[in-house]
């Protein structure tokens, strides 16, 4: 059976939107996963299908692409948040977002298949101050010099109701009476995942969007204490926020690295936070004035 789309990275947060907003639209989804347990709540989406594959497997990522009608369409949402300290960035940010690309590359030019959507992010930058940055930067200098048909996103950070951030800082403000915070005045300009998804769809049709990158932020401009400030009022938790000098929050991200769960805190992400990941001053605010989105609010999050 050949598919509408081939749905990279859509077993994650923003994925999982996507998926359904593209079956409502009539598309046929192929989705890998190498995690096919966490899929669960796909598989009730009668024209997404699952299938058991590794991306990372330049082989199994040819037979995807086999199996995408020729004037079908490709979408990579891979990202990492992590990764160990290296220069210009370690092997896990490298993996993900610069050889990744580049194999999709190739493998949709050996099946002559040319509509690429490509998930980058807000600041990325080959000579940006973060290795997260940097590797984010290198992915989309891959797809920009390919000769397929692409069109590039870069969101600021992503919310929703299932998302790693908003509802990270819920549980923190649940467990502790007070939070000692770093960085409290870096800004962000949060974009609902229900907006992102929204135009991943609408761009299909868009033939005038081959070519272009979009920064992708919502209404509103944050700093991470007004951020954190909302997290503990969604929770319904009266938890004081306390700001604390930039070397106290590269110490604690020292310390989260080195704890034996998932990172919550690393010292690249704070090196990500030296620059506002806000809308740049001349960049177009894509989503009301190029796809006539109304935002959502951060405010109006369920």
């Amino acid at each position: 059976m050949k598919y509408d789309i081939l749905l990279i990275g859509g077993n994650g947060f923003v994925g999982r939107v996507l998926a359904a907003k593209l079956q409502a639209a009539g598309y046929s989804v192929l989705l890998p996963t190498s995690h096919l347990a966490a899929a669960r709540e796909l598989r009730i989406l009668p024209k997404v299908y699952l299938e058991d594959a590794d991306v990372h497997d330049f082989d199994e990522l040819q037979n995807l692409c086999a199996r995408i009608r020729p004037n079908g369409v490709v979408i990579n949402l891979v990202g990492v948040l992590h990764d160990k300290p290296a220069n210009p960035y370690g092997n896990i940010f490298k993996a993900a977002h610069v050889e990744l690309p580049k194999n999709i590359i190739t493998a949709m030019q050996i099946h002559s298949l040319k509509r690429y959507l490509h998930m980058s992010a807000l600041g990325a930058d080959s000579n940006g101050p973060s290795m997260y940055q940097r590797s984010k930067g290198d992915g989309e200098l891959a797809v920009k010099v390919s000769n397929l048909d692409w069109t590039i996103f870069r969101p600021s950070v992503i919310f929703g109701a299932q998302d790693q951030f908003i509802n990270l800082f819920s549980k923190l403000t649940k467990l502790m009476p007070a939070l000692p915070l770093a960085n409290c005045e870096a800004k962000f300009q949060p974009v609902s995942v229900e907006d992102v998804a929204d135009v991943f769809v609408r761009v299909i049709k868009m033939p005038e969007t081959i070519h272009q990158s979009y920064d992708l932020v919502g209404p509103t401009i944050y700093t991470m204490k007004e951020i954190v400030t909302f997290a503990a009022r969604k929770a319904k938790t009266a938890c004081l926020i306390i700001p604390v000098p930039a070397f106290i929050g590269y110490l604690q991200a020292l310390a989260f690295e080195f704890l034996p769960v998932p990172t919550l805190m690393s010292r690249d992400n704070i090196a990500s936070m030296q620059a506002p990941n806000i809308l740049p001053a001349n960049s177009k605010d894509a989503l009301p004035e190029v796809f006539d989105i109304s935002r959502r609010s951060l405010e109006g999050m369920k």
